[in-house]
């Protein structure tokens, strides 16, 4: 099998490890955070890990109450005034999987002469160049990659982000501890689904759904049948798709929808009304199945909405894969991509000193 397809079904040992890590720094979290004290919060990546920063600062926002907003690290860089209305009192939280992609580390450089408050990082390599810059580090060591895309270095990096907004809101962090169980037990039962439903060879439009906290995770599902697959997809926000999108959708299409508990009925809707177009449904859902969608994966209810957040990359990730190796590409090795993006970065800085 190809590096990709270990790395997904390795995630849950891997969970196992970073959830264990952040547990035990959840004091020291709780201390870091009183002393700063923030106003407001940035996040910021490139990539997945600009959907990573998407949900992340989701997160903190709900467990802070603190405004909160996800960009890519190249509008903070390129754009500062839109981004940081008052510097001192903000908090970067800077995501990289490497440590070592250009946009964020000059991200990170404008946002310190700018005069940021603070700088934490969350990545999988403790000795890069972006742990060296960051006031505080958060490590997923066990996630670290061998393929391009990102698959095991994401879910495992959003759960550190978990376990920090989790401390600072004193949820219980512990209850990461119980992922990996819940991971294993949903790659046994989905892995075959999803490679019939990734090898279907009638679907060639691929719509991902989702809202709230889920919202990052469905964009994340989007880039990676994207990326691997070579395949035509986008993301919305249940309700909007409404709005336009959906004139696109018939018996080619396949809309997946991550839906919450907090807003199922509506959301619900959206998936019955793409049914009756004529599109193929997959439905991710917190609890029981949904009725009358050809593909329905259910995750278990017993977990609050912050902790349960990686369950939903795991069929969206086997999705990929199997639609990727489907089309007799090659998972491991995207067209035109590498796993790091690394750009002159003295353009960088006269662009910066033109402004």
């Amino acid at each position: 099998m190809s590096h990709t397809y270990n790395e997904i079904i390795s995630q849950p040992a891997g969970w196992a490890e970073t959830a264990a890590a952040i547990v035990a720094q959840t004091a020291a979290v709780r201390q870091a955070w009183d002393t700063l004290r923030p106003t407001n919060i940035l996040c910021a990546g490139c990539g997945s890990t600009y959907y990573l920063s998407a949900v992340a600062a989701a997160l903190l926002q709900s467990e802070t109450g603190i405004p909160a907003r996800g960009i890519p690290a190249s509008e903070l860089l390129l754009f500062p005034e839109l981004s940081l209305a008052d510097p001192a009192g903000t908090l970067l939280v800077a995501i990289s999987r490497s440590g070592t992609t250009t946009e964020t580390l000059l991200a990170v450089e404008r946002f310190r002469r700018a005069g940021g408050r603070a700088v934490w990082a969350i990545t999988c390599y403790p000795e890069s160049a972006l742990a060296a810059v960051a006031d505080r580090v958060f490590v997923a060591a066990a996630a670290q990659e061998t393929s391009v895309v990102q698959t095991r270095s994401f879910s495992n990096m959003l759960l550190l982000a978990q376990g920090i907004a989790a401390a600072i809101g004193d949820e219980d962090v512990r209850l990461l501890q119980r992922l990996p169980e819940m991971g294993q037990a949903l790659l046994d039962r989905v892995t075959e689904p999803m490679e019939a439903l990734g090898r279907r060879t009638d679907l060639d439009r691929f719509f991902f759904l989702g809202s709230g906290l889920q919202y990052g995770i469905a964009n994340e599902g989007m880039l990676k049948i994207k990326e691997m697959s070579l395949s035509h997809s986008e993301t919305y926000h249940f309700l909007e798709f409404r709005h336009g999108p959906k004139s696109l959708v018939g018996k080619e299409s396949l809309v997946a929808g991550l839906l919450s508990q907090e807003a199922y009925a509506s959301e619900r809707q959206v998936l019955e009304e793409m049914a009756q177009l004529g599109a193929t449904i997959l439905a991710i859902t917190p609890g029981e199945s949904l009725d009358g969608a050809a593909y329905s994966v259910s995750l278990p209810d017993i977990l609050p909405a912050w902790a349960r957040l990686p369950l939903y990359l795991i069929p969206l990730q086997l999705l990929a894969y199997y639609r990727t190796v489907s089309r007799n590409l090659d998972p491991d090795n995207p067209r035109n991509l590498g796993a790091v993006v690394f750009l002159d970065p003295a353009g960088f800085r006269q662009h910066d000193t033109a402004r």
